[in-house]
């Protein structure tokens, strides 16, 4: 029996070198912000700094005096999900998008906390900085979750708002009695960081075929754009926080999206795996006047699967929205706006 027991101790012996080895094999370090610019920049990237380490990256294209766009992408996506949009309609339209802190080639300072509110008045910081005035803000998954908290925060911002497969409502298909093991580990304070410096190569492969009914739109280089951005500093931590729940959410209720003012389209792709049309259909339902368009055999990213039709919606509601009003009573009416916020939340 010693001699058995001594086997089992020497078997467990290697397979415990074999799974450290086999972490350690897969353990991939921090890419430096410099060798990411190299790569996904370009001629339009610039930086702005917003105080307390943040410093976000944006690029400004298209027609200078034409009306702006504002475009922030969806979780652990980056502005390059708007390249398309930009190259279709930057002919009419002044196209701003950045990349939110933890995402792209924005610099980000540790503990950053990553709420759809913090969001939503870092987008309204930058917005000021670089005097954008007033807007037509879009926002995709996460992106449009930010676009209603900016509706519902910053109004005066506003010239009007479009949800692309916005996040926001519960998933019904969600049991919280039964949560996959994976989100789980996520949220565990010791598995959480493991797993977070892990090879995430095959599981972003196959969340972004998960967004597209296309799946031939998914290039190896949009797989190494994801997997490579998601390595500069401090973003896993901070899409970790996201992933496992522990960032703080308001979710959308009927009585929240009653109080958005400003003209709404929304937009959702019916095939999308990620984000039900339901809830499109939810937003569009309980905002107030707000426009639905439904995309069939489409999935989570129109603005990359269908960017010719997408864009063509986007151009005839936004053309027919009244001109915008820009000026002085922006700065006034943020400040009323801040002080109500505590009334809408």
């Amino acid at each position: 029996m010693k001699g058995f027991g001594a086997i089992a101790a020497a078997v467990l012996g290697v397979l415990a070198l074999v799974l450290v080895g086999g972490y350690f094999a897969l353990k991939r370090p921090d890419i430096p912000y410099a060798t990411l610019d190299a790569k996904y920049a370009n001629a339009q990237s610039k930086w702005l700094d917003l105080g307390d380490g943040v410093s976000m990256h944006y690029r400004i294209e298209g027609a200078p005096e034409g009306r702006t766009l504002l475009l922030v992408h969806g979780f652990s996506a980056s502005l390059h999900t708007w390249e398309p949009w930009a190259a279709i309609l930057g002919a009419k339209y002044r196209i701003v998008s950045l990349d939110l802190p933890g995402h792209g080639l924005t610099r980000t300072p540790p503990g950053f906390s990553p709420s759809p509110e913090n969001y939503a008045d870092l987008v309204e910081s930058a917005a000021q900085k670089l005097g954008l005035g007033k807007v037509v803000l879009a926002g995709n998954s996460m992106g449009g979750g930010i676009a209603w908290q900016m509706a519902l925060r910053h109004p005066a911002r506003l010239d009007g708002i479009v949800l692309v497969d916005a996040a926001g409502w519960p998933d019904p298909r969600v049991d919280p009695q039964n949560t996959p093991v994976v989100f789980k580990l996520l949220a565990s304070p010791f598995w959480g960081p493991l797993i977070r410096d892990l090879d995430a190569s095959a599981l972003t492969a196959q969340g972004l075929r998960a967004s597209f009914v296309d799946q031939t739109k998914v290039t190896p280089a949009m797989i190494a754009r994801y997997v490579e951005l998601s390595r500069a500093p401090e973003h896993r931590t901070v899409l970790l926080e996201i992933t496992s729940g522990r960032a703080a959410r308001n979710p959308a209720t009927p009585e929240l999206m009653a109080k958005i003012a400003v003209p709404t389209l929304v937009m959702h792709g019916e095939g999308d795996n990620l984000i039900p049309v339901e809830s499109g259909k939810r937003f569009a339902e309980t905002i107030p006047g707000a426009k639905l368009v439904l995309y069939p055999n489409v999935g989570h990213v129109p603005q990359e699967e269908i960017p010719d039709q997408s864009a063509a919606d986007l151009d005839a509601w936004v053309s027919a929205l009244p001109p915008s009003v820009q000026g002085a009573p922006l700065a006034e009416a943020a400040a009323a706006e801040k002080k109500k916020l505590d009334g809408v939340y």
